[in-house]
């Protein structure tokens, strides 16, 4: 079997994407079933010239752009390039799991969409809207749209030229929006050793009417359970999805053969984008964490290490270290890690103990290590902060001014964003210890905080459970469901805490929902935090044989979380599935339902 995943992450690991792609590929069961991966993706202008375009150790084979063409691969790509007046680059490239830090060799294809034989463009854009009902006119000029409609027909091409004429049989799996136009490319074509599967991480339609709403998860969940039981759709609910250019893609990927939802969460928001998403077409696979064996001496020196640091920061070694490592982003709910930080102080307080927070996530990429050391020695950098890069760039900013006014009524309890990539002296400072690096951050917080307002899965969430970390998540989370299964009926407390910030004391109809208030909002955070604060101080104990019960019971869950579990319960049974069923809209014709007539205009 051939295994395709298209994504815009086929040379760099840029988020949650390429994580749930590395850990995919380097499990030994994934290798067992799938004899080729090919990784699909644009050629982005900023990517590395000639031998660079494809990462570090990567190995580029052809590359159109560089006038490297040997023959055999030039007799290939060069009429698909002619047709579509696009440039291709093929290569292979490892693929590292960072946590296993197992590597596999991956075969990638990039293609430059920069240019396009329109009228062949065309054809192709007037064929997702007769289909599929993807207006392509409206969004054109929304290059994030555009791109990867461009890369849809040529690089399923190279694709197949590089499987050759008597290949096995091919999934082409969509790795969110950006991967549907190839899937439907395929769909279109009819190939019947062709198999497609929409790999949904998230629903983008969902997310900015979740992120926008001052009600947050506590009115978009509760409008959602009202809204399925009469029968409404998002687009009725909310009308304004229908100018979000990703909503027509996540639609017309319920013609893909099979679909691979990371959590239940995200299967319910894909039958209220549209009812026609059938249930038994939808698989959940949710994401795997890290199930690395670990030592409680190898846990303790790694919480010496951050408490080390702390105590470098502050002046004074606390006896609990906290973390959230995310990016700084709305959908991450920081506040709500503060407001339970507010209710455990005094909790901690009386019984004499302290606690440090991490929160460790950049918006500026990574800093020049000269400058962190600077900002470090003129104004106490990650403490204190100044506006403007190097320093917080905008989204960092906000978040930096509210731990500075946390710190300056807390004691007990101190929170310090570093808002850098990388978690070692080189990359984050002198007062660093030396030994420090970015597994200290994992195997050594008493407690990682998730308490999202959107958040399909979360991997970053529950990756310290194996390590003996109490892991505090918003009931929102994917990974929720899948950690009640690891647990079973021994359940998952105190290792995993939940809060849930949406039941209401009383029901409410649905135009009440919509109005919610931030401080309708705020008065369920501040009942849930002092509800999580409490359960952290109850499972906060400081003794060996709670840490080590605590370590132990972490390690059964990750083991039954990790990849190779999710590969060989979830996965491979859904491809498997995949790769033998059709859906019946394509053996039939394909009838994407009534749909206005909208005219497609050219792009030059």
């Amino acid at each position: 079997m051939v295994v395709v995943h298209v994504t815009h992450e086929a040379v760099a690991q840029i988020g949650g994407i390429g994580a749930v792609i590395a850990g995919l590929v380097t499990s030994d069961a994934y290798a067992g079933r799938v004899s080729r991966t090919i990784l699909l993706g644009p050629l982005f202008p900023d990517d590395s010239p000639a031998g660079g375009r494809l990462g570090s150790g990567g190995k580029v084979i052809y590359s159109s752009p560089d006038s490297l063409a040997p023959p055999q691969w030039a007799e290939k790509f060069a009429p698909i390039e002619q047709q579509h007046e696009a440039r291709i680059v093929y290569g292979t490239r490892p693929v590292t799991d960072a946590c296993t830090r197992r590597t596999v060799e991956t075969e990638v294809v990039l293609v430059d969409v920069s240019r396009a034989d329109h009228d062949r463009l065309d054809r192709f854009k007037a064929g997702l809207y007769e289909k599929f009902a993807v207006p392509s006119d409206r969004f054109q000029d929304v290059w994030d749209f555009e791109q990867y409609v461009r890369l849809a027909e040529p690089g399923l091409r190279a694709v197949r030229a590089i499987a050759g004429d008597d290949r096995e049989q091919m999934i082409v799996i969509a790795h969110e929006y950006m991967g549907v136009p190839t899937a439907l490319a395929a769909v279109m074509s009819g190939e019947n050793d062709t198999r497609t599967v929409f790999y949904a991480h998230e629903v983008a339609s969902v997310r900015p009417v979740v992120e926008t709403g001052p009600g947050h998860d506590t009115m978009f969940y509760n409008v959602l359970a009202q809204a399925q039981r009469d029968g409404v759709t998002i687009e009725e609910m909310f009308p304004s999805v229908a100018d979000n250019y990703k909503h027509p893609l996540v639609k017309a990927a319920r013609h893909c053969d099979h679909v691979f939802a990371v959590g239940e969460q995200v299967r319910r928001e894909l039958a209220f984008v549209d009812s026609r998403f059938r249930p038994d077409d939808i698989d959940l696979v949710f994401n795997g964490i890290p199930a690395e064996r670990v030592t409680p001496a190898q846990r303790s020196e790694s919480r010496s290490h951050m408490r080390h640091y702390a105590a470098n920061l502050f002046g004074w070694r606390p006896t609990w270290v906290m973390s959230h490592v995310a990016r700084p982003v709305l959908s991450k709910g920081i506040w709500r890690d503060l407001r339970v930080l507010h209710a455990l102080e005094g909790m901690l307080a009386a019984r004499g103990e302290s606690a440090a927070y991490f929160m460790l996530g950049t918006l500026g990429g990574q800093r020049r290590r000269r400058d962190v050391r600077r900002m470090e020695r003129v104004y106490g950098w990650p403490v204190h902060h100044f506006h403007g890069y190097p320093d917080l760039v905008p989204g960092e900013d906000l978040l930096a001014e509210m731990f500075e006014h946390f710190n300056s009524e807390h004691r007990a309890v101190r929170v310090v964003l570093v808002n850098q990539w990388g978690w070692d002296r080189r990359q984050c400072g002198r007062r660093m210890p030396r030994e420090m690096n970015f597994a200290d951050i994992r195997r050594g917080v008493d407690v990682e905080f998730g308490l999202s307002v959107y958040e399909p899965f979360g991997i970053s969430q529950l990756e310290p459970l194996g390590y003996g970390a109490v892991c505090v998540v918003s009931g929102v989370c994917g990974c929720v469901g899948f950690a009640r299964r690891a647990a079973g009926d021994e359940g998952m407390a105190p290792n995993v805490l939940v809060g849930d910030f949406v039941t209401l004391d009383e029901p409410m109809e649905i135009g009440r929902l919509k109005e919610l208030t931030i401080a309708d909002r705020t008065r369920l955070e501040d009942a849930q935090a002092q509800r999580l604060a409490g359960l952290v101080a109850e499972a906060l104990v400081d003794a060996d044989d709670a840490l080590s019960a605590r370590l132990e019971r972490g390690q059964q869950l990750a083991r039954q979380m990790s990849w190779d579990h999710v590969v060989g319960e979830y996965f491979l049974p859904a491809l498997d599935r995949a790769a033998h069923h059709q859906l019946a809209s394509r053996k039939a014709g394909i009838d994407p339902g009534p749909h206005d007539a909208l005219p497609m205009t050219r792009q030059r």
